[in-house]
């Protein structure tokens, strides 16, 4: 017999109260080191927990890798930073095979050097810098946990959190990223230029000799807990086909397409869309204090989580429309319950 939707399991109760504080507590820590940017934090911190990766988009100097630093010291991880070039190659990040001597023997043989993606925590900065063939490499990690090299396979050690950056401007000498990479990450965040208010927060503490201490507040097994939460949130038929209403409404010529979708979208987001809006609400509604997932929830999460999922065609490229405003109109005309025929 269900139980009744009054009654809450009180060891769910508990471990809701205990994600509710610990989101807090990271989010606080990072605080110490970044000076605004909220929705990129929580937007970041939901990729976490959800077990996703996140792509941070945006000019030099916005606090990029600063943020991914400091949530590395926030957290209790292995880090590792691997700056992207056109020159990188796959062995760079993943390791390679070696020749070693054994003392006592005097043998030789191949013994494996792990790279820096054998960590739980990777940033890689400017990723569009870097050729396909090491684009691809780290394509299997993030959407496998896995790393094959001369025909063995590594386990990641969970959680592996993947946070990559790239400059929307200096084109020249990049590859951008392919649609079946842009794929496997679960948000795209937007980092905006910081307010006046916050640049002067931002001098009070980089230019009088200030340095924030971030203490660890959480461990990777307190992160794999609470990923396991995260994928116990209800959610209701209706709102599920809310989200499912709201991905299709990203194929053109689709059911459920808008006029705008009709005009500018060359193709729609995948399964893996509805996938990512529908953990990451789960997420949103914990951080309410509710156990079931709402449409609000969906809707704070529908913009991060299907903008590079959605390929536009040259005539949006020809007119300026970006993704984000041709999701903002799918949501205002996306009814939240389907009209009856």
């Amino acid at each position: 017999m269900a139980t009744p939707p009054t009654q809450v399991d009180p060891a769910i109760q508990k471990a809701t109260d205990e994600f509710r504080a610990k989101f807090k507590l990271v989010r606080d820590e990072i605080g110490k080191a970044i000076v605004g940017h909220h929705e990129i934090v929580n937007g970041v911190l939901t990729c976490l927990f959800t077990g996703g990766h996140a792509l941070l988009e945006g000019v030099p100097g916005l606090g990029k890798t600063y943020l991914i630093r400091s949530l590395a010291e926030a957290l209790k991880l292995n880090f590792s930073r691997i700056q992207f070039t056109p020159d990188l190659m796959p062995a760079d990040i993943l390791g390679t095979n070696i020749i070693t001597e054994n003392p006592e023997t005097g043998r030789r043989g191949f013994q494996f050097q792990k790279g820096p993606l054998f960590s739980q925590m990777v940033l890689a900065d400017e990723v569009n810098r870097a050729t396909p063939k090491t684009q691809s490499a780290l394509l299997e990690a993030m959407q496998e946990k896995t790393i094959t090299v001369s025909g063995a396979r590594y386990t990641l050690e969970a959680p592996f959190f993947v946070m990559a950056t790239q400059n929307p401007i200096e084109q020249e000498g990049t590859y951008p990223l392919p649609e079946a990479q842009l794929d496997r990450f679960f948000f795209k965040l937007v980092v905006q230029y910081s307010s006046r208010e916050e640049i002067a927060t931002i001098l009070e503490r980089t230019t009088t000799g200030h340095k924030p201490e971030i203490k660890p507040v959480m461990s990777g097994e307190q992160i794999v807990g609470a990923q396991k939460l995260v994928q116990r949130v209800v959610v209701a038929p209706h709102v599920q086909d809310y989200a499912i209403r709201l991905t299709l409404a990203t194929h053109p010529q689709g059911p459920f397409a808008t006029e705008q979708t009709n005009k500018y979208v060359r193709w729609g987001s995948s399964p893996r869309g509805a996938q990512a809006i529908s953990l990451a609400a789960k997420v949103q509604a914990l951080l309410d204090g509710r156990y079931n997932v709402s449409f609000d929830d969906i809707r704070k999460v529908y913009l991060p989580a299907l903008r590079h999922r959605v390929l536009l065609n040259f005539e949006a490229q020809a007119e300026g429309m970006e993704a984000d405003k041709v999701l903002a109109d799918i949501l205002e005309k996306t009814p939240t319950a389907e009209k009856a025929g």
